[in-house]
This record gives structure tokens, sequence and C-alpha cells, in this order.
């Protein structure tokens, strides 16, 4: 039975840095990339030394995950890890963003990271790992940038509670819940009706140091990663401190 490590949003950012680091860590036999940029998979497919098999899908659509789990089916493959790294946000009040932003921001960052989760955990043994690109910005509550962040907030609330119901099979998920990371990120999160609604991204951090850290704390068995002082305090004023003020804090600082 081959070990493989799946890897969703795999063209760029994160999902490219997590697929880099796995390949590295030569734990696995294979590589299974998705993103709906072939192109770009190729590219990462000739720079890693582990074996990829490429999937070109959009997982905003049904037929996405009839093609994976019929993959899964065939090959019955022993996933060692899965990395949930699709995802977009789009910067702007309920008046800049469109009704298709909208349903493909909430199908890509929720819809998508369930289908994908539920069709590979029948395919994870005791000792599998689960990762889920979450957000510092699901911590509270963000006008202006309500709707990614609303998103992840139900990501972090659907990792945690998916960790604690795996515990008997000994699987683990990990809510990755990165601050700003160097990416292509805020190209796309800019491109709306108000792209100036955001413009302080400082501490800007680097996606090596935060996947670094994601999959060390996934071997650990933690439920929550989260990198630096500036998140971690992002985190706890979001629990210490009245929704409210916090949301004015961030009208003030964005």
């Amino acid at each position: 039975m081959m070990k493989i490590a799946i890897v969703t949003g795999a063209s760029s950012g994160m999902g490219r840095e997590f697929a880099r680091q796995i390949a590295q860590a030569g734990e696995v036999e294979e590589l299974w990339v998705i993103a709906r940029r072939a192109e770009r998979l190729k590219e990462l497919q000739e720079k890693l030394r582990t074996p990829v098999r490429i999937f070109a899908l959009d997982l905003t659509k049904k037929e996405s995950f009839e093609e994976l789990g019929q993959a899964l089916k065939e090959q019955k493959p022993d996933v060692k890890i899965l990395v949930n790294a699709s995802g977009f946000g789009k910067y702007g009040t309920y008046r800049d963003l469109t009704d298709e932003e909208i349903s493909q921001m909430i199908d890509l960052n929720c819809k998508a990271v369930v289908r994908a989760t539920y069709a590979v955990l029948p395919y994870m043994k005791e000792g599998g790992r689960v990762l889920i690109l979450g957000s510092a910005s699901a911590f509270q509550p963000l006008p202006e940038f309500n709707m990614y962040a609303s998103t992840k907030a139900f990501v972090v609330h659907f990792s945690r509670a998916l960790n604690m119901e795996l515990k008997s099979r000994k699987i683990t998920v990990t809510c990755v819940c990165p601050g700003y990371v160097r990416t292509e990120f805020f190209q796309v999160a800019k491109d709306t009706k108000n792209p100036d609604t955001c413009n302080n991204f400082k501490p800007l951090y680097e996606a090596g140091d935060v996947v670094k850290k994601a999959l060390r704390d996934s071997a650990k068995g933690k439920d929550l990663s989260v990198l630096g002082l500036d998140t971690k305090f992002k985190r706890w004023s979001g629990k210490l401190l009245p929704a409210g003020l916090v949301m004015r804090v961030w009208l003030k600082i964005k």
C-alpha cells in the first residue's frame, strides 16, 4: 500500500510550500497535488524529488471530488498527510463583493475543505495527519474583511471539533492560523471594487517558517498552529476583549 500525501492549493503560496517541505522530509512515496493551474503543478513536479501525481481540479465543482474519490478508490493508498491549503480572500464591505466572489469564497474555503477531508479520511490510518489552512482573521469579527474572516472562523471550529472526533482513530487535525504571509494572497484580495480597504500588512511572515512550524505542531498532535507573537496576541485578544473593542481597533489599524 503506497504511502502518500495530498496537498490542495499546491500551485502557489502556502500549498506549494507545504508540498515542497513534505517532499523534502521524505516521509511519503508519492505526493498528490491539487489545483486549477496544471502548468504550475507541472513546474512543481519538476522541482521535487518525490514522485508527484497531478490533479488539475477546481474544488468548487462537485465533479472534482468525484475524480479524486475515484483515484483513491482505485489506488487505495495510505494517506499519511492531507493538507487543505486551497482558498482565497477578498477585501471589501458587503457593498464591494459580487455574488460570485461570495459564493466562491464559501465554496472553496469551507465546502471544499469538508469534502476533501471527508473523501480522504477513509484512507487514513493511525498516525495520519490533517492540516487545514485557517487564518489569524478567524479569531475575531473583522468588518470590511468579514466574508473571508467568517469562512476561516468556520474552518477553525470544524478543524478542532474534527480533531476531537478522530482521537479514537489516533488521527490528528491541525488548523494552521498564520497572520500576514508573503504570498500571492494580497494580489487576489485587493482585486475588488474597494482594493484599499486594507493596507497595513505588518508583520509579514515567510511561508517557509509558517509551514515548518505547522508540520512540527501537527507531528506533536496540536490542534492549532500559530506562529509569531503578533498572531498569538490576536488570538488571545479575540478571546479576552469585547468584540466591539476589537472591531474598532481593527478599523483603525487595517
